[in-house]
C-alpha cells in the first residue's frame, strides 16, 4: 500500500513549479504534434513535390523512408541524449531538442524535393526522441514526493494527447481554409501549412527558458562531484540488465501498436465504401475527423492512466489494465470496421487509441524508478529510443511488407488487415514480457 502520510502531506505546487508543469505539458503535445503530422501530411505531399499517388510502388517506397528512417535516426540520437542529459544536465538538454524539433519543422514546410523533407523529418524526429528522455528525468526530479511525482508525469504526458487532437484539429482547419493562407511556391498546400505550425512550442519557451530550475538531484550531485559518469554498459550490469531488457521489448511493443496499425489510419479510411470515389476536399477533412477521434481515445487513456497511477501499487497490473482489452479489441476494429464502415470505425478507434496511447504514459513514470541518477537519461534513453523509436516503429514498414500477402481487392482493405496482424503480434509480446516486468523497489526514487 502507498504510504498514506506521504500522500496525505503532500506540498502545494509552487508558482515555479506550475511553470515547470506548463513548459512540460506543452513539450510533451509538440512532441506528438509533430510525429502524428507525418500521416496527415505524407500523401499530399508525395504528390506535390514527387507527382506520387497510393497505390504507386514508389509511394510505398516513400513513405517507408518517411515513417522508418526518422525513427532510425531519432532512435540514435535519443539514446545519444539520453546519455547527453544524465552528463550536461536535463534542463539544458531539453530545452536544446525543443528548440530543434520546432525549428525543423519549421524548415519542412519549405521544402521542395523528398529528399529535402526526409532530412528535416529527422532532424525533427531527433528532436522530439531526445526531448522526451529529458524531460520525464527532469519532471522526475524536481518533485521529490512519490504521489506528486507521479500525479505531474502522468498529467503532464497527458498533454501528449492533447497534441495529436491540435495537430488533428489543425489539419482539418487548413485543409478548409488554407487557401486564405499566404501562398507557398504560389499554391496554398495544406501539408506545408501543417509542418509549419510545429514552430509554435519555441516561442513560449524562449520566453520562459531564463526561469526554470535544472533538477536538484543531478546539480547536487555535480556541484559536490559525486555524480557518477554515465555509461551504456552499466545499464547492462547484472543488477539492471532484466530491467533493460524487458522494458525496451515492452516499449516497443508498445510502439508496434501505434506504428503498426492506428498510424495506418489515414490511408485506410479512403477505401472505406462510404468515401470511395469522393473527391480529395471532401475526404481529407473526414480523415483527420478519425484521427482526431483517436487522439481522443489516447487523452483519456493518458488521463485514466494518470489517475490509476496512484491507486494501483503493482507496476505489472496496473499495465494490463490496457494491455488485456487491447489484445482484443485492435485487431476486431482493423479488421472489421476499418474495411467497412465508418461510424463504427469512428467507436473502435476511440478505444484502441485510449488502450495503446495510456502505455506510453505508463513508460514515462515507471522508467525513472528504476535507474539511479547517474543513469536515468542514459536508461531511459535506450528503453524509449532504441525500443520504442527504433524497433517499435519498424512495425510500420513490417505491416506494408505484410499487406502484399493480404486478401481484399483494394490496397485500404489489404493495409487494414495487415494492421489488425501487426497489432495482435505485439499487443500479444507485451503481455507476455508483463509477466517478467520488474516491480520498483521503493517509491522514492533510486540515487
Amino acid at each position: 500500500m502507498p504510504n498514506t502520510s506521504t500522500i496525505e502531506t503532500a506540498p502545494r505546487l509552487t508558482k515555479v513549479q506550475w511553470l515547470i508543469c506548463i513548459i512540460a505539458a506543452i513539450g510533451f503535445a509538440f512532441d506528438i504534434y509533430e510525429l502524428l503530422m507525418l500521416p496527415l501530411i505524407l500523401p499530399p505531399a508525395l504528390r506535390d513535390l514527387a507527382g506520387i499517388q497510393l497505390g504507386n510502388p514508389q509511394f510505398a517506397y516513400w513513405r517507408d523512408l518517411m515513417f522508418y528512417l526518422p525513427a532510425f535516426c531519432g532512435g540514435i540520437f535519443g539514446l545519444l541524449g539520453g546519455y547527453l542529459t544524465d552528463r550536461l544536465g536535463r534542463r539544458r538538454v531539453l530545452v536544446f531538442s525543443i528548440l530543434l524539433y520546432a525549428f525543423s519543422a519549421l524548415a519542412a514546410g519549405f521544402a521542395t524535393s523528398l529528399p529535402m523533407l526526409l532530412f528535416l523529418r529527422c532532424t525533427t524526429f531527433i528532436g522530439v526522441c531526445v526531448e522526451f528522455v529529458a524531460a520525464v528525468a527532469w519532471l522526475a526530479e524536481l518533485f521529490p514526493n512519490p504521489k506528486q511525482r507521479e500525479s505531474v508525469l502522468g498529467y503532464t504526458q497527458a498533454f501528449s494527447s492533447l497534441g495529436g487532437l491540435m495537430v488533428s484539429g489543425v489539419f482539418v482547419l487548413i485543409s478548409k481554409y488554407g487557401s486564405h493562407l499566404p501562398a507557398i511556391y504560389g499554391a496554398h498546400a495544406e501539408w506545408r501549412y501543417t509542418l509549419i505550425s510545429g514552430v509554435i512550442p519555441a516561442i513560449p519557451l524562449i520566453v520562459i527558458r531564463p526561469f526554470l530550475p535544472e533538477s536538484p538531484a543531478w546539480q547536487e550531485k555535480k556541484m559536490a562531484g559525486t555524480l557518477k559518469r554515465p555509461s551504456l554498459a552499466e545499464i547492462f550490469s547484472p543488477e539492471l540488465r532484466k530491467t533493460t531488457i524487458i522494458t525496451t521489448l515492452m516499449f516497443a511493443c508498445s510502439y508496434g501498436a501505434a506504428f503498426g496499425a492506428i498510424q495506418q489510419l489515414p490511408q485506410i479510411v479512403p477505401g472505406l465504401p462510404e468515401l470511395r470515389g469522393l473527391p480529395r476536399q471532401v475526404v481529407q477533412p473526414i480523415v483527420g475527423t478519425v484521427q482526431m477521434i483517436q487522439e481522443i481515445g489516447g487523452l483519456t487513456g493518458r488521463f485514466l492512466l494518470a489517475f490509476l497511477v496512484i491507486r494501483i501499487l503493482s507496476r505489472r497490473k496496473l499495465l494490463r489494465v490496457f494491455q488485456v482489452p487491447g489484445l482484443l479489441i485492435m485487431p476486431l476494429v482493423f479488421i472489421f470496421p476499418a474495411t467497412s464502415n465508418l461510424d463504427l470505425l469512428k467507436w473502435g478507434i476511440f478505444f484502441c487509441g485510449l488502450l495503446t496511447v495510456a502505455q506510453f504514459s505508463f513508460w514515462g513514470n515507471y522508467l525513472p524508478r528504476v535507474y539511479p541518477t547517474h543513469l536515468r537519461g542514459t536508461g531511459e534513453g535506450f528503453a524509449a529510443n532504441i525500443g520504442g523509436r527504433m524497433i517499435g516503429t519498424s512495425a510500420a514498414l513490417l505491416t506494408t511488407q505484410v499487406t502484399a500477402l493480404m486478401p481484399g481487392e483494394l490496397p485500404a482493405i489489404k493495409l487494414a488487415y495487415a494492421a489488425a496482424a501487426v497489432a495482435l503480434l505485439v499487443y500479444a509480446g507485451g503481455l507476455i514480457l508483463s509477466f517478467f516486468l520488474p516491480e520498483p523497489k521503493q517509491e522514492a526514487l533510486p540515487e
